[in-house]
């Protein structure tokens, strides 16, 4: 009974003790990753390639549209046969769906080229996290922006602390 009861003891003892104090912070992670001039310039980089991409799809737009008005005009003043008419309509197709894959490869090269500029300031801001997290002792930092955090005392936010580690 003795032993049964100081095994009790000790292992609530172990437990007591194992139970420290956790400490929690919140920062916004959409706040500094705006005021980050590299965010800056990365999507000043970004928008002038959509512009670029954009002028090139709005030439294969412009010709596409010219050689159905043309195809059209001919068929209309009989200057081109059924057969040669059906060809063309065939190659025009062809030509609208290059437009549409040149639409979806402009779109995944946007995506690409963002996560490309934007994965070292992501890495800098996580690393700025991390040494605000080991030199506060935090035990867990929680991002405000995601929308998940419903209240936290002002005194718990992190934000200052990691902007002023990222030097801004």
């Amino acid at each position: 009974m003795n032993k049964t009861l100081f095994l009790i003891l000790i292992f609530l003892v172990g437990l007591i003790s194992g139970a420290e104090a956790q400490k929690f912070g919140y920062l916004n992670s959409q706040v500094l990753m705006a005021e980050l001039p590299e965010v800056k310039q990365a999507d000043a980089t970004l928008q002038a390639l959509q512009t670029q991409l954009e002028k090139k799809g709005q030439l294969m737009v412009q010709d596409l549209e010219t050689k159905y008005k043309d195809l059209q005009r001919r068929e209309q003043s009989g200057e081109i046969s059924p057969k040669a008419l059906d060809e063309e309509a065939k190659k025009l197709k062809e030509q609208e769906g290059e437009l549409a894959k040149y639409e979806q490869d402009v779109q995944k090269q946007m995506l690409s080229r963002r996560q490309e500029l934007l994965q070292p300031v992501i890495d800098k801001l996580n690393n700025a996290i991390k040494q605000v997290a080991t030199e506060g002792q935090f035990t867990y930092i929680f991002d405000s922006s995601a929308g998940i955090l419903l209240y936290a005392q002002e005194s718990l936010d992190v934000t200052t602390q990691v902007r002023t580690k990222l030097g801004i």
